[in-house]
């Protein structure tokens, strides 16, 4: 008895944990006691269950009938005193727990069961939801049954998609359209969590001007050639930098500055882009843009902001937050940047790894681009149209979003570079120590020089030449044996040929980098040609194919070295005409010049101007245009202009009268209303009155108004989408409001149009801030 006692006990404890270890297999994170349907089917836990119950009803039957056997048998009683009865007792009491497990196990039957069905009913309904969802008829969502037929048909073609859930049933492809993306509404069947009013933000860090620059040289990097130069070159203008943050800070006198999120994604040195430029570096490559990237994070570093830098197509994936696939779905998470700074490369590679998230957050984005885009090739449709469609363009961006390397066109931000600034000391050893007959060509690529002899000729009859011309095993066949060439020079061996060097003499390309100024800076005279006709897309290899005309502005070598510095430091000659630059040289031999760097190329005018575009510069919010009528009538005339007439009367102003001025920068108190002339821009009808076209001021004279105010009889004014508008056509008298607000542009000109120009002030060595704008 005690043997089948035993049995039955360990019998019973086998059952429990097994039903146990049933119930309790779950997910992570599921509770010990949940009984899930997923991992205890239904016919298998009714089967365990009635057989638990049976072998349970089996054993007290065998316990019933060894109770009976003792009452009956003489072997029981005249053993009484060998086995007493209380040595039974346990018996009796495991009998009563064994019939209470029973019934429990019978209620516990019961009620799974009652689970089980429940639980299948609902999964047929939930099974039918998944694959009997119909497409919701919803005017707010007019893309929505496109995009699901769509991925019907593709939705294999990126396992992104899988990756949030979708698999080929009608319901998931909802579910993905309406809560990844939102081209559906939601699902009403899905189980939504009420929205919880979140709690305010807390308040953003403060930025703090850095003190060190150690922290960024890590941040680089290593691993190219590219990043060692980058940090050679801020490591060399360290103490400039700090001297210019302390500069800055004084004069900001203690103003609140929220630290901004920062990503730098350096496209062109990716391994993806070909990365054309680190193995080049030591061989004579175009440097400049590494110069501007270098001065970029130094300037972003200094003012106290928290970067992140990627040269890889991995690291800028992992920082975005791209589920894995081929790009064509969302960020799986909000994007935790306020500024990405990046060039075109970089812009292409976020484009296709962010899906829609890139057209969400695009007015984040910060293009470095060394030439310009005018919004003509910005604009994708209107390029496409009338022809202006290049490699480069049609990103349909804020044209101010674009950052060049020199102030050459106002449709664009103004980023710049930095040159190295001399104290009194330095300047005067350099006047002392000047050879008056000493010339340094500007060209490291032997091409450069191929077809100059004429030039260098007379240049050598009284001057000894110097040139930094790569070359491996033999000098360079283009550089003629008077030339001294000193092969490619470091930075600083460069600098010290400089300041012993009169004159600095370019040939013509490359075009507007940043050589001839740390040439003038370095007390150097700089020679240039004079290109007639101007060069541009229309007549040039070099310009064809970038998103930008540059119509009668690329008027020699170097623009802005001439407009915006000029004589005595530089000279601008016409080099088809000897006796011209014979003549021009001899002066240059004769004239003293002081070293030059403009105030908007020092360490302080690049901090000054970035800071001002970070906290001013909101391309994420912007104002709307007002609508363009087809037909007008009295209540849909355009509002009130909020310009008057100069005292002069020669030009608009804004009125005094006009109210609260609006939210804008640069501030309208800056602003004056110009009418062109035919055949000219908008950025040298304002330069004619010593003032900047400023492009975000058009929407303020995009009015009916405003041509009434200057005196322009209109006998129709009509909205069209053209880069010249606002304009007036003054032989037939038509007025012209621009309706496409991404297509105003100071660039332009037509003989057909006289132009609305909007004009501004600027700060004396800083073009791209009005005098109020820090």
């Amino acid at each position: 008895r005690i043997f089948v006692l035993g049995i039955g006990f360990f019998t019973l404890c086998f059952l429990m944990t097994s039903l146990g270890g049933q119930f309790s297999a779950k997910r992570p994170g599921d509770s010990p006691f949940t009984i899930r349907t997923e991992v205890m089917g239904a016919l298998e836990s009714r089967g365990l269950l009635r057989r638990m119950s049976d072998m349970l009803e089996m054993l007290m039957k065998r316990m019933d009938i060894l109770a009976r056997l003792e009452n009956s048998t003489d072997f029981h009683k005249g053993d009484e005193a060998r086995f007493p009865l209380d040595r039974f007792q346990p018996a009796a009491g495991l009998m009563e727990r064994i019939q209470a497990i029973a019934q429990n196990v019978s209620d516990i039957a019961i009620k799974v069961d009652q689970i089980l069905r429940n639980s299948l009913l609902n999964g047929k309904v939930m099974e039918g939801r998944r694959d009997q969802c119909e497409v919701p008829r919803d005017p707010k969502y007019p893309d929505c049954a496109g995009k699901v037929e769509w991925m019907r048909a593709r939705w294999t073609s990126d396992p992104c998609y899988a990756f949030f859930g979708v698999d080929g049933t009608e319901c998931s492809f909802l579910i993905y359209l309406s809560e990844v993306e939102w081209f559906c509404p939601p699902l009403p069947w899905r189980n939504r969590t009420v929205a919880v009013p979140s709690p305010p933000p807390p308040p953003r860090a403060q930025a703090a001007f850095q003190r060190d620059l150690a922290g960024l040289l890590e941040l680089i990097g290593t691993g190219k050639e590219s990043l060692s130069f980058m940090k050679k070159r801020i490591r060399h203008l360290a103490q400039q930098w700090l001297r210019a943050a302390r500069r800055l800070e004084q004069k900001l006198q203690g103003r609140q500055r929220d630290q901004k999120q920062i990503l730098i994604h350096i496209g062109f040195l990716t391994e993806e882009s070909g990365d054309v430029f680190s193995p080049r570096v030591l061989k004579g490559g175009p440097l400049g843009e590494m110069v501007q990237w270098a001065d970029i994070l130094a300037a972003l570093f200094m003012l106290g902001h928290s970067l992140r830098v990627t040269v890889s197509l991995k690291e800028l994936q992992s920082h975005l937050g791209v589920p894995p696939g081929r790009g064509n779905c969302p960020l799986t998470s909000p994007l935790p940047f306020d500024l990405i700074y990046t060039d075109y490369h970089g812009l292409q590679q976020m484009k296709q790894h962010m899906g829609l998230s890139f057209k969400k957050y695009r007015c984040r984005v910060r293009v470095i681009d060394t030439f310009g885009t005018e919004p003509a090739y910005n604009h994708e449709e209107y390029a496409t149209l009338r022809g202006y469609r290049t490699n480069w363009g049609y990103w349909n961006l804020q044209p101010t979003q674009f950052m060049t390397m020199f102030p050459h066109t106002p449709d664009n931000s103004f980023m710049g570079f930095v040159s190295e600034e001399l104290n009194q000391t330095e300047r005067q050893l350099i006047k002392a120590n000047k050879v008056s007959s000493m010339a340094v060509v500007y060209g490291k690529e032997a091409s450069i020089w191929k077809g100059k002899e004429k030039f260098l000729a007379i240049l050598n009859k009284y001057m000894e030449i110097h040139g930094t011309v790569y070359y491996e095993t033999q000098r360079p066949p283009e550089v003629p044996a008077f030339v001294k060439n000193h092969g490619l020079l470091p930075q600083h061996e460069f600098q010290q040929l400089l300041r012993k060097a009169k004159l600095f003499i370019g040939f013509g390309f490359p075009y507007e980098g940043p050589a001839p100024l740390e040439a003038i800076a370095n007390g150097c005279v700089f020679l240039q040609a004079r290109f007639n006709p101007p060069h541009s897309s229309l007549n040039h290899d070099f310009f064809r194919g970038k998103p930008t005309s540059r119509e009668a502005s690329v008027s020699s070598q170097h623009p802005y070295a001439e407009d915006f510095i000029g004589k005595p430091h530089v000279w601008t000659v016409d080099y088809n005409n000897s006796e011209e630059f014979e003549a021009a040289i001899k002066t240059i031999m004769r004239t003293q010049v002081d070293p030059y760097l403009p105030y908007e190329y020092t360490c302080e005018g690049m901090l000054e101007r970035i800071h001002a575009y970070i906290q001013h510069q909101d391309f994420c919010t912007t104002s709307s245009l007002p609508p363009s009528p087809k037909t007008k009538t009295p209540a849909m005339q355009s509002p009130r202009s909020p310009l008057a007439l100069a005292p002069n009367a020669t030009h608009l102003v804004w009125s005094p009268s006009a109210g609260r001025a609006p939210q804008a920068w640069p501030p309208v108190g800056s602003l004056q209303v110009w009418l062109s002339q035919p055949q000219h821009t908008c950025t040298e009808t304002c330069r004619q009155h010593g003032l900047v076209c400023e492009p975000t001021f058009f929407r303020f004279l995009n009015h009916e108004e405003v041509f009434l105010q200057l005196s322009i009889a209109c006998d129709s004014t009509e909205y069209e989408m053209n880069h010249l508008y606002p304009a007036v056509a003054e032989n037939v008298r038509e007025c012209y409001l621009q309706k496409e607000p991404l297509l105003f542009s100071c660039a332009g000109h037509n003989s057909k149009y006289r132009r609305l120009c909007p004009c501004r002030d600027f700060r004396r060595g800083q073009v791209a801030l009005c005098r109020d704008c820090l």
